[in-house]
C-alpha cells in the first residue's frame, strides 16, 4: 500500500492506493473517532475538526480538516496498527 500525505488548504489529505481496503480506513477513522487508538497524542486528536473517507478499494481518500501538519498525519500513519498489524 502506497499513502501519499499533502498538506491542504484547511488540513491534510491522504491519499492510499494499491492494496488498500475501504473498510480498513473507515475502520482506522472510527477507532481515532472514539479514543481507540494511540497513533496520535491526544493534542493532535483534539486538532481535527472532520475526518471524511472517499473512494473504494484500491483508491481511498481521507481527508482531515483542521490545524494539523503533515508531519503530525505522517508519524501517526507508522504507528497505526490498523495500516501496521
Amino acid at each position: 500500500m502506497k499513502k501519499e500525505v499533502n498538506a491542504t488548504g484547511n488540513g491534510v489529505k491522504i491519499a492510499f492506493t494499491g492494496e488498500v481496503k475501504k473498510e480498513n480506513i473507515v475502520k482506522m477513522v472510527e477507532n481515532c473517532a472514539t479514543g481507540q487508538c494511540e497513533c496520535m497524542s491526544d493534542e493532535t486528536k483534539q486538532k481535527i475538526r472532520k475526518m471524511e473517507v472517499r473512494g473504494e478499494d484500491g483508491a481511498v481518500e481521507l481527508e482531515l480538516t483542521g490545524d494539523v501538519a503533515k508531519k503530525e498525519i505522517e508519524a501517526a500513519l507508522k504507528r497505526s496498527n490498523v495500516l501496521n498489524p
